[in-house]
């Protein structure tokens, strides 16, 4: 097998749980089991992969179970939420590519890195919390957490009260140096997580977790620029990026530059809320010396790269 390099692969929320309906953990790693097929497809052709991912559901989850039994146990902090999160995800799939390697007769090594995202202490992110987080609650309750424990609360459409926390940009991946000594040997790594624990340095150059929650797409350019990958894989819900996204003159993008995308962005093409920050994740790791990404879903990564689908951006 001919050696391809080395990409890092952002898996979305899609890969984990695919509808309301189908939540539970089984539910989840089947969903798991289905994108590390693709990924080990991939892995077959010689690539050397770092995966990323999401942990938004789960964090809810983990939150929710702590404020109901939080008549009996202590509540989880956010950050170490996280941590939960990419132990448990970290197991999903470890475990579906190792069962994948063994049906395909490959011998390969997987390793989960609970990573640790640093944060600037100063982000302007950290005056403006921006980010909804657990479950509703009413106004007695959010007052009075409030109160007791200086959370920020917003209310939320009329649905009810909810908390939100900052949103700060990544600087650093403190495991950074182990996840290119992995990579490099060729192991098969799970990195990242949610975008990694936010954790904040002191002066002195000491860290501590903060209550916050990362751009997961942010922190995988960061580490793909770090480990020097040959490729920058998101993979998300679409098959190829859209101008005009769900309306009559949407127009699927087969290839843009650097440029272009920045252009596009100016045009306002890109919602906030979904392929914005991915196509900012995919600049940012150009502009740290990338080399080619690719936009598309976990079942036309094979075919993507290929080029016969997705969207690729040159710089």
């Amino acid at each position: 097998m001919e050696r391809q390099g080395i990409a890092v692969i952002a898996v979305g929320g899609n890969a984990l749980i695919k509808d309301k309906s189908h939540q539970s953990v089984q539910d989840q790693y089947n969903a798991a089991n289905d994108t590390m097929t693709h990924i080990v497809d991939m892995i077959q052709k010689g690539w050397d992969v770092v995966v990323t991912h999401g942990n938004g559901p789960q964090v809810g989850f983990i939150l929710r179970r702590s404020e109901l039994a939080a008549h009996e146990l202590h509540e989880v902090p956010l950050d170490y939420c996280g941590a939960d999160t990419q132990g448990a995800i970290g197991y999903m799939f470890e475990n579906a590519l190792y069962n994948e390697f063994k049906r395909r007769g490959m011998v390969k090594d997987v390793a989960t890195v609970v990573t640790q995202t640093i944060v600037n202490r100063n982000d302007p992110a950290f005056q403006n919390p921006t980010k909804p987080i657990g479950s509703f609650m009413d106004e007695d309750e959010a007052k009075r957490r409030v109160g007791n424990e200086g959370w920020a609360v917003v209310e939320d459409a009329g649905r009810g009260w909810r908390r939100v926390v900052p949103s700060p940009l990544p600087t650093h991946i403190v495991e950074a140096n182990v996840i290119d000594i992995l990579i490099h040997a060729g192991t098969i790594v799970v990195a990242v997580g949610g975008g990694g624990i936010p954790v904040i340095e002191d002066e002195a150059g000491y860290i501590r977790g903060i209550e916050a929650v990362i751009d997961k797409d942010f922190s995988a350019a960061i580490i793909a620029s770090h480990i020097k990958a040959d490729l920058f894989i998101i993979s998300t819900a679409v098959e190829k990026v859209a101008l005009h996204y769900n309306q009559p003159n949407q127009v699927f993008l087969d290839r843009m530059t650097v440029g272009e995308a920045k252009q596009y962005i100016e045009a306002g093409h890109f919602a906030s809320g979904s392929m914005l920050p991915k196509i900012q994740a995919v600049i940012k790791y150009f502009e740290e010396g990338g080399k080619k990404a690719l936009i598309t879903d976990p079942k036309h990564i094979s075919d993507a790269l290929e080029g016969k689908t997705g969207t690729w951006i040159v710089p």
